[in-house]
């Protein structure tokens, strides 16, 4: 495949780079092999990195620090908007490579390149707007203020459902406040991890900077825990699991270290009695079956207004049956396969719960060749132990509800609060839903579904989600340390409070 070359893929991959140098051609540690989803077929393989591997790139991130800080923001936006100008130009064979190394279909292979551009874009422009308030002081002639200064290195561990955005809505930031980003990429992943850091190095030679953007592939004992455990990184932002986010919460808050958790997600779209279904259907369909169920935000849940219950799930059938699955990087297909085979087996899992549940499968419920398998809609109750769960795959639950408390309350309750959405056409409805005593995610949404975020906005959710925000608005803050400051211009030293301290 020629976009594997241009993207600097070869058959022996190494797993370890300081960005703007070679990478670090480690041979002592096992290899892994990324394998094509669609395929099964291995499509290169990456030398994880070592122990030795690790520290060289912790050493190189610090001596970049030292120096990166000091570099004015709007320079540093520079920087970031040669790699947006970069990926505009790679946008076409990294999504093709994001598609064959993940399996999400080419269409969103390319929009999440197009993710990195924009995050980008907003980087550069937030590099001239790492804003700080002035406050009044009780005392006269003093001034106080705040600012905001570089954190230092900033460990990105991602899953492999999101193979480069993710790392883009972190890096781009983090480098425009001035810090160092250290990058762990899903073992599913490692090629994608691979072309952006080639892309990145590119871009750093050009502008004479090394280490600003680093990789570090490999197993979580050697480079993961490391992360967590070690002091000189100051952040780690970790997209995975529920129950491995309260692992990293758990060791990096213990030694005082920052954390921005990405969990999971259990979204739900309300679909009330006024809704269009012209808008519903497709909302849904994308929301559940986009890349395979395989998005923290993708629909797992329906609660719909029983009086439009028998209507929407007669369409949504037929929108399922329309579903195209095969090969993500053919142009006609909507859905291609999971992950990997542990994937197929949580669907199958999922499925044999919801039998014992009493759930009637309305649609698909079969698995297919390989790692390929049907969308699914089930009718269930959501106290169930398996829809207060998230499952990976394409599962959409269809729940009835009565009145609008019933269904806020039926949207609530489960442990997570990531993205959600109503459909509605009643202002009222639509209101109560954005209100204190609507909707508890982190993202909440009328008339739209529950994926698809826009980078402008803060992304990410409460409860078992973790509580993180990444991207727009003013994540920018969670990778800077804030200083208050207090100058006193007089030729006197009152205390605050009016305190005296005499000691004449």
């Amino acid at each position: 495949m020629n976009f594997l070359r241009e993207l600097g893929i070869e058959n022996q991959n190494y797993g370890a780079c300081v960005g703007g140098e070679d990478w670090i051609k480690s041979t002592d540690s096992k290899k892994i092999d990324s394998i094509n989803p669609a395929t099964g077929e291995v499509i290169a393989s990456v030398f994880q990195a070592t122990v030795d591997d690790y520290e060289k790139v912790m050493l190189a991130s610090e001596a970049a620090f030292s120096d990166w800080k000091k570099v004015p923001a709007p320079i540093r936006g520079q920087l970031i908007m040669d790699i947006g100008n970069a990926l505009r130009e790679k946008k076409d064979v990294l999504g093709s490579l994001v598609s064959l190394e993940m399996g999400k279909i080419k269409q969103e292979g390319d929009g999440e390149v197009q993710e990195m551009i924009d995050i980008a874009d907003f980087a550069v422009g937030q590099s001239r707007m790492l804003y700080g308030k002035t406050m009044h002081s009780e005392r006269q002639d003093h001034r106080m203020y705040e600012q905001w200064h570089p954190l230092g290195n900033v460990g990105v561990i991602t899953a492999f459902n999101f193979p480069v955005a993710v790392w883009a809505w972190n890096a781009c930031l983090a480098a425009i406040c001035g810090d160092i980003t250290i990058w762990k990429p899903s073992s599913s992943t490692p090629l994608c991890a691979v072309a952006v850091q080639n892309i990145a190095n590119d871009v750093l030679k050009k502008h004479g900077y090394i280490g600003i953007f680093n990789t570090l592939i490999g197993s979580g004992s050697v480079v993961g825990e490391r992360m967590l455990n070690d002091k000189r990184v100051q952040l780690v932002s970790f997209t995975g699991s529920t129950r491995m986010g309260r692992h990293v919460s758990k060791v990096v808050s213990e030694r005082f270290g920052k954390t921005i958790l990405e969990l999971g997600g259990n979204n739900a779209i309300i679909v009330d009695e006024t809704a269009d279904m012209n808008m519903v259907i497709p909302a849904i369909a994308f929301g559940s079956v986009g890349t395979a169920g395989q998005r923290c935000t993708s629909t797992r849940r329906i609660i719909v207004q029983e009086s439009r219950y028998d209507e929407l799930v007669k369409k949504l059938v037929s929108a399922y049956e329309q579903v195209n699955i095969g090969d993500p990087l053919a142009k006609d297909t909507l859905m291609g396969p999971l992950v990997n085979q542990n994937s197929v087996s949580d669907y199958k899992n999922a499925l044999e719960k919801v039998k014992e549940a009493g759930g009637e499968i309305l649609c698909g419920g079969e698995v297919l060749e390989g790692n390929f398998v049907q969308p699914t809609i089930v009718k269930a109750e959501n106290h169930w132990n398996i829809v207060q769960k998230e499952t990976f795959a394409p599962i959409l639950y269809i729940i009835a509800y009565k009145t609008l408390e019933d269904a806020i309350t039926i949207h609530n309750d489960v442990p997570q609060g990531l993205s959600s959405s109503m459909f509605t056409l009643n202002i009222q409805n639509a209101e109560t839903f954005l209100s204190s005593v609507g909707s508890d995610c982190g993202i909440a949404n009328i008339n739209i579904g529950t994926s698809g975020a826009e980078i402008g906005g803060a992304f990410g959710g409460e409860k078992e989600t973790g509580g993180g925000r990444e991207s727009g608005s003013d994540s920018w803050k969670q990778y800077m340390r804030r200083q208050t400051n207090t100058i006193n211009w007089s030729k006197e030293l009152p205390l605050a409070q009016g305190i005296t301290f005499d000691l004449s």
